[in-house]
Parts: C-alpha cells; structure tokens; sequence
C-alpha cells in the first residue's frame, strides 16, 4: 500500500490541515471528555508538522446524530491538547466559515488552530453519508471542501478510525492536495498489514465478546485465506459455535440469543466448522451467574437453566496455553462479561496471557480495549489500534474510502 509519510515533505511555512480522530466518550453529568486516549494518539504527528514550522490547522469531528449527546463543540479538545502538548492550540467556533478563514490566513509558522466539530456540518455526520451518496470528485464541492481546499498547501490524514467513513474530510482534500499519511495512521495500516498479509506463525486470534458481526465478518478472510492458524472463539461468539456444534446452552442463554436475532449466524457458523473445524476452538467448558453465584458447568453437563457469562476454567487454561506459545496474537472482543466479578475470569486471564506472552500482539475495537485497560496495562499490549468499525473492515478484506483516497493521492503526486 502505497500512501505518502510526512517524511515525504518539507512542511516549513506551509499551510498543512490535518485531519485527526479524537472522537471522545463524554461524561454524560459533567459533559466533559471521559478519555483521553485518542487525543494522546494524536499528538506525535502534531508534534512533528508544529515542530517542522508548519502553519497547522486541525480538524475533527465528535459525536454524530447516532450519539447525539456526543455532539459536542471540540473547545475542551483543545485545552486538552493545549495542556498535553506544553503548547497553545487556539481554538475558533466555527468550521469553514469566514471568521474561520481569516484566522487561518494570519497563522505564522508553529503555530496551532483546531476548527469546531465537523459535525457541526449536514454533509459531514453519518445520516447524510448513507442517505445521500457521493463520489471523492463530487465532495470537493461540498461547503467544508470548496472554503478550506484553497488555503492549504497540504493534507494529512491521521485518523484511521474513522477510515472506513465516505465523509468529505476523509476522502475529498485528496483530490486536490498533496496528501500525507500521519505517523498514526502509517503505524496502523502497516501493523494491520503485518497482522492480514505475513504474520509471523502461529497466528492467533482471539475473537469474543457480543458483536459478533464483527468476528464473523473477519472468520471468511483469515479462514479462507489462511491467516489465522489457530481462532479461540468466546463470548457470543463462542457460544454461538456450540450452538452451530449441536450443543443446548439453556434457556436463558439461548433466548439471550435469539432475542437479539443473533440465531441468524448460526447457519454461518456451522459451515466454518465444517470447513475449518481443526482450526476454530470452542469452549469446553462455560460458566453461569446462579443467583449471584459463579457455577462452571463442562460443555457435555448443558444445557444451564441459568445465563452463561463467562468461559469456564478449563478453557481458560487452555486458551492461555495456545495464546502462550503464539507468535503473532490478535484480539477483538471480551471473553465474557467482564464488568460483573462473577463473568470477569476468562478476560482477565486472557489479557494476563495476552501481556505476558513474548509473541507481538495487536488488539482493537472499543469493548476490546476497554476491557484489556480494566485489567492490564496496555502498554504491555504490542500495538493497539485506535480503530473500531475500520479495523474490522481492514482484516475483513473490505476497501477502507480513506486508503483507497490516499493511495490514489500517492499516484498522482508521483
């Protein structure tokens, strides 16, 4: 994938807009930003255009119509930044409209502007993407392109999150702009790319927790493909591959399941272990909440007239075992339901193991980290990806907008 580096330009007194993703949880009582991870994953690639004398210009969305109490203005991002970075990030609220422009033209060399929430923009949130559809070319007439295109000198893209979105700030300045891949975003998409296309053996991949779209959307890939040597299957997931094995769960479990339509993946299921049964491992043991207490059952003793929330201790060990002697591990989605004591053993233990295995390890999606921050130090974790909805279309197979606008940038520069 050929997609250009800040080290391919001398940003000095240029005008550079970068497009970021710190799209922030936000406490819903005090309307402040819960965490701030992604704004830290931010900071090397704005560190690097200030540092280089760059003119820079920041912009970002927060919220969308989906989660509108995160529709929120981006005035605490940057005394966020501000603080983070030892430097001023001036802030204006608005996004592309004159008052905008004049404080982008007077910008000196080093110094930093973040505009307001791109959201703030019909022709930006998710409801007009999926309603109204438009091409790269055709965006570049859109309000937010047409008034900010002629300022800059470049664009840079670091917001790999959001890749999978067909939105003008992601895929239109390419059109008309030298475009650069942020440190963040060539960090992503060349760990992704390790973890797709050569990983070194044996290769792992842990896929859990209740979104279970997700791990089915990537098993038809790294299964046919051959990516995957080993996938241990828990949460939903792997208890939907018992049920798809011809095993009863129990009542509360299985209504659980079809309540949520979640019986649909089953039939799916069935044939990845018909085809790829040596390579897929299920729990061989589970447990349930019995009145407030942890009860384990072996998979052979279901069906439980009680809910299953975790994977049982025999599955733990083994599970820890295959993870142990990994080489490459990838890891999306909890083990059980790790926010109650009673389901929080096989996640803990997965992410002890995943933390003290020497082989390189990947993780990604929200629960995902969530889950790994409750109970080790990411930091431990090889790499962690700041994307969700575009990790999963990365190792599924599916075109990313952004990286198909960026390689098309590189084509044209060269």
């Amino acid at each position: 994938m050929k997609i250009a580096s800040l080290d391919d330009f001398d940003v000095r007194g240029s005008r550079v807009l970068l497009r970021v993703d710190i799209n922030s949880p936000i406490d819903p009582d005090t309307g402040r930003i819960a965490d701030d991870n992604r704004l830290n994953m931010s900071l090397p690639t704005i560190i690097d255009l200030a540092e280089a004398g760059a003119r820079l210009v920041i912009i970002a969305h927060q919220g969308d119509t989906l989660d509108y109490h995160n529709l929120v203005s981006l005035a605490e991002h940057a005394e966020v930044l501000t603080e983070k970075l030892g430097r001023p990030v001036s802030f204006i609220d608005d996004v592309a409209g004159p008052a905008a422009r004049a404080v982008i033209a007077d910008l000196d060399g080093g110094e930093i502007l973040l505009l307001d929430n791109l959201r703030f923009l019909t022709e930006e949130v998710s409801t007009f993407e999926n309603a109204v559809k438009l091409t790269a070319a055709e965006m570049t007439g859109t309000y937010l392109v047409r008034n900010l295109a002629p300022l800059f000198d470049l664009y840079v893209n670091d917001a790999f999150a959001a890749a999978h979105r067909n939105a003008p700030s992601m895929v239109a300045f390419q059109q008309l702009l030298p475009s650069a891949g942020g440190r963040l975003l060539i960090d992503e998409v060349t760990a992704l790319q390790g973890v797709a296309e050569d990983p070194a053996r044996p290769c792992v991949f842990v896929l859990g927790g209740l979104k279970i779209s997700d791990a089915f959307s990537m098993m038809d890939k790294i299964l046919a493909e051959g990516t995957a040597d080993t996938i241990l299957t828990a949460g939903i997931t792997g208890q939907i591959m018992l049920m798809a094995a011809g095993k009863r769960l129990g009542g509360p479990s299985e209504a659980f399941i079809r309540d949520r339509s979640l019986d649909g993946f089953i039939p799916q299921a069935a044939g990845y272990l018909d085809h790829y049964g040596d390579r897929i491992r299920m729990p061989v043991d589970v447990a349930v909440d019995e009145s407030g207490r942890r009860r384990e059952f072996e998979i052979d003793e279901l069906p439980a007239e009680s809910m299953i929330v975790d994977i049982g201790s025999r599955t733990i060990d083994e599970y820890q075992r295959v993870i142990g002697s990994a080489a490459t591990i990838f890891v999306n989605g909890p083990a059980g339901v790790y926010e109650s004591d009673i389901g929080a053993d096989g996640t803990r233990s997965l992410w002890e193991a995943v933390a003290a295995a020497s082989g390189g390890s990947i993780i990604g999606g929200g629960d995902t980290v969530a889950s790994a921050r409750r109970f080790i130090d990411v930091g431990e974790v090889g790499f962690v990806s700041t994307g969700g909805g575009a990790l999963i279309r990365f190792l599924s197979g599916q075109p990313l907008p952004l990286l198909k606008a960026m390689e098309e940038a590189e084509q044209r520069r060269e």
